[in-house]
């Protein structure tokens, strides 16, 4: 099966999005499937508004249907409601290509926190780009349920996974040299992730951000005690993690929050408010949920490492891997019966 997966986040940008795609594209081998993608590096890009670390493309339908015809793809799976994700979405509709999509990110509430812009209306404009499709990927149970609430159809299941080869424990790590505990978060750094909710914590030790974003100045002037990494990406990232003592998920709006599993696969108990992502993934001892985020993060020092590990060991990428291929296998499969692609 030839899959053409469509993003409009890409590398060298760092999140769950990317994270996902890649270990996508590296199981499809194994399950008898080829994925090429269709990125903004192919394309002219603009800064996003807000955001300028992100590149949005300037992706003309005449072009992505030239692109698509080329690729000669089995099935067509829109990964981002961007650019390149409308404009992929308008040559399938319009050429009866089938297609699904996934919902990584909150936009309504990502939106509102820039822009007086009612979140109904962001929710209409998403219900309408996803339920074109044949079907749209979540990763939880909890988003599921909030989602057929707003009226999305044709909800498929897409869960996540963690590389535990990478992330693991290790005994002794300190990279931040900082009196202990110390109280980690990794993301973007950017207003819909709540950030200053976990600064603002009057906590023992220390607290370190990694990661960048428009909002990290604003927060290194504001909270000079916290120690401001920047980006790290792999060697570098599984150290920080495996340096800290608990890791602190300040975030209502991800939809899941693949940073947790990482967190939980080098032992750190995670802290968290009892949202959408945490409630589908924390349990058997491995962390603490309480709308007093402070209160989980000082119960969660008390948790024992290894219960953190045992949960991040059930998350491994084979199965998210399985489930996104069945997926478009369950599409692929009754369109060729009927004699399309």
């Amino acid at each position: 099966m030839r899959v053409l997966l469509v993003t409009d986040t890409w590398a060298p940008q760092i999140n769950g999005v990317v994270r996902t795609i890649e270990q996508i594209v590296k199981a499809a081998p194994r399950f008898g499937a080829e994925v090429e993608l269709l990125t903004p590096d192919r394309f002219r890009t603009v800064p996003m508004p807000s955001y300028p670390e992100i590149p949005l493309a300037l992706a003309r339908p005449k072009t992505v249907a030239r692109m698509i015809a080329e690729a000669r793809p089995d099935h067509i799976h829109i990964s981002t409601e961007g650019p390149l994700g409308f404009a992929a979405r308008s040559v399938c509709l319009k050429t009866k290509r089938p297609f699904t999509t996934s919902y990584h990110t909150r936009f309504p509430e990502y939106i509102r926190r820039r822009a007086p812009v009612p979140e109904r209306l962001t929710y209409a404009l998403l219900r309408r780009f996803h339920n074109a499709g044949a079907g749209v990927m979540v990763a939880t149970d909890s988003l599921a349920k909030e989602l057929r609430a707003r009226g999305f159809e044709r909800i498929m299941k897409w869960s996540r996974g963690v590389d535990s080869e990478r992330f693991h424990p290790r005994p002794g790590a300190d990279v931040f040299g900082l009196k202990r505990p110390v109280f980690l978060y990794v993301g973007r750094v950017a207003t819909e992730k709540n950030i200053e909710a976990f600064l603002a914590l009057d906590l023992p030790g220390f607290k370190v951000v990694v990661g960048d974003g428009p909002e990290r100045k604003r927060l290194e002037a504001a909270f000079p005690d916290t120690l401001f990494t920047g980006a790290l990406d792999g060697e570098d990232l599984a150290l920080a993690y495996a340096s800290a003592d608990v890791f602190v998920f300040p975030s209502k709006t991800d939809t899941f929050g693949i940073v947790i599993l990482e967190a939980l696969a080098s032992g750190l108990p995670v802290a968290a408010y009892p949202v959408t992502g945490p409630i589908d993934v924390l349990k058997d001892g491995a962390g603490v949920l309480d709308e007093d985020l402070r209160a989980a993060a000082l119960a969660a020092l008390k948790l024992f490492p290894e219960n953190a590990r045992v949960l991040a060991l059930k998350h491994g990428w084979d199965a998210p891997a399985r489930d996104f291929f069945d997926n478009l296998r369950a599409v692929v499969a009754p369109q060729r019966a009927a004699g399309g692609v």
